[in-house]
């Protein structure tokens, strides 16, 4: 098996960062898109990691939490019947919670726009503050 140097994997994620997409970064850096990918994520699974196990006893003052929408293959009014009820295809929503002095994202889940999304992203965010906060949001009922 081939091993992608070291500095080339410092290029891709740079790269990646700043915005290139995935096949500018094919020509640029000389490889195949699978190791792209690959190396995206792997990263992405140890920054999730990392944050889980020390973004930790946070002593924030002010959070504001939000929900962002995406999707996934389609938007969710266009995904074909077989489907409807797989998770992850068609309407997403990135769940986010920002320390307004520091700009640190407390907590993040992503998820749908439903209350059980919004219990289990809320649930961690607790766990990771140190004491109470004021909590800011755009009112949408499930926080409640």
């Amino acid at each position: 098996m081939n091993t992608l140097p070291i500095e080339k994997r410092a290029q891709i994620i740079q790269l990646l960062v700043e915005g290139c997409s995935m096949c500018s970064l094919e020509r640029i850096v000389g490889c195949l898109i699978n190791t792209v990918t690959k190396l995206l994520y792997d990263v992405g699974a140890a920054c999730a990691e990392y944050h889980d196990k020390y973004v930790r006893d946070l002593n924030c003052k002010r959070v504001q939490c939000d929900e962002i929408w995406s999707f996934v293959y389609a938007k969710q009014r266009n995904v074909p019947e077989e489907l409807k009820d797989v998770f992850g295809i068609g309407d997403v929503y990135t769940w986010t919670a920002i320390d307004a002095d520091t700009k640190l994202i407390a907590g993040w889940l992503a998820g749908t726009r439903g209350a059980e999304s919004a219990k289990l992203f809320m649930d961690d965010l607790a766990g990771r503050l140190a004491n109470r906060v004021q909590l800011t949001t755009d009112g949408h009922k499930a926080y409640l």
